[in-house]
Order: C-alpha cells, then structure tokens, then sequence
C-alpha cells in the first residue's frame, strides 16, 4: 500500500514538472513554429528533388484557431510567417538549401511586399505557390501566392528578395546546376533585376498581377 502510494506520488511530481518545463517553453519560446519547422523539413525531406530551380512548387495550409485575430480571419502576421516555411520548403526541394548549407552561406529577407485581395476564414484551406523569380549578384528574387482551395482564389501575393550573405546567388546556383548560369537567361519574367533596385522590380510585377 505504501510502495503504491510512493509510486502515485512519484507520478504527480512528474506529471507536475513535465507541465511546468511546457509551460516554460510556451511561454518563453514560439514553440509552435519551430514544430512546424520540423514537419515541414520532414515532409520536404522525404518528397522527389524538383531539378527545375524555377519551377512552381506548392505547399498546403490550413487557417487554425492560433492563425485568427479578432475578426475572426487569418491575421496579416501570418501570412509572412506561411510564406517563411513555403520558402523553406521551396528551398528543401529545389536545393537551395542544402547548398547554401555546404557552401555556408545564409539566407535572410532583405526586403518584401503583400497584396492582401481577400481575408483566409477559419478552417479554409489553401496553398502557397511559390517560385523563384530570378537573381542577382547578392539576392534571390521570389514570389508567393496564397490561393483558396475553395475556389482557386488568388487571396494574397507576396513578393520577397531573399539575401545571400557569405556567398552569393550565382555560386550557389553553380552548385546546384553543376554549371554556371546567367540570371538574364533565368530571369524571363523580370526584365529590370538587372537594375538593382527591388521598388522598380516589385512595382512592375504588382502593376502585372493586377492586370492579368
């Protein structure tokens, strides 16, 4: 009876310290996004190589209870959080990633813009499509849809440049290709990357969306 009571007793301290370290974690770390992180580098792990640098790829989400604000949609916030694990993701298939990785280079947003077109309802379905746009000399230049499994709905565009930092685009491309490519060949969709200047690139790209 005493042995019984020791172990119960054993169990609540246990139970006790293991929701203590979880509310510890949650409350000081995001711990949802980096759980994410991992499927999403699990799911990528084990889907086919795309050889295709620039082919489309995409990556289903659903609108959940922690994605809502006080309207009851997705909140902005979210979708660039979304569009983080797309390019991951996007990168995992690709190569990028692992290249950069061997090569030690890293990869960090240099600067992004969205166009909000329609609100994400709560258990909605949708995929974020993305592709890469072309590059330059210091950054990749990419774009993201979301779009409605409802009804194919286009609900947002983003358009992002992903700097390289202790590498550069053109060598991590070479490591992948096994070759060297220019970006004025890859770039068709962007005839001013070559002017250095993301405002005009994005600009010209919305003024498309828009009209197409």
């Amino acid at each position: 009876m005493l042995w019984a009571t020791s172990v119960l007793v054993k169990g609540r301290e246990m139970l006790l310290l293991v929701l203590g370290v979880l509310l510890l974690l949650f409350s000081t770390l995001d711990v949802w996004y980096f759980l994410r992180g991992v499927q999403v580098f699990v799911k990528a792990w084990f889907q086919p190589r795309i050889s295709d640098i620039l082919a489309e790829q995409s990556i289903d989400g659903v609108v959940l209870p922690h994605d809502l604000d006080y309207m009851g949609h997705m909140n902005n916030s979210r979708y660039l959080r979304e569009c983080d694990f797309a390019r991951f993701h996007h990168y995992m298939r690709n190569g990028l990633f692992m290249a950069s990785h061997k090569l030690g280079a890293k990869m960090v947003i240099g600067a992004s813009t969205i166009r909000y077109r329609r609100s994400l309802a709560f258990r909605e379905a949708f995929e974020i499509r993305t592709k890469v746009l072309g590059w330059d000399e210091k950054a990749f230049y990419l774009e993201q849809r979301f779009v409605s499994k409802k009804d194919g709905f286009v609900s947002a565009i983003m358009l992002c440049r992903q700097n390289v930092v202790h590498c550069s685009p053109e060598r991590i491309i070479e490591f992948v290709c096994k070759r060297k490519v220019s970006s004025k060949v890859v770039a068709k969709s962007v005839n001013c990357l070559q002017r250095k200047s993301f405002h005009l690139i994005y600009i010209v790209l919305l003024i498309n969306l828009i009209f197409q």
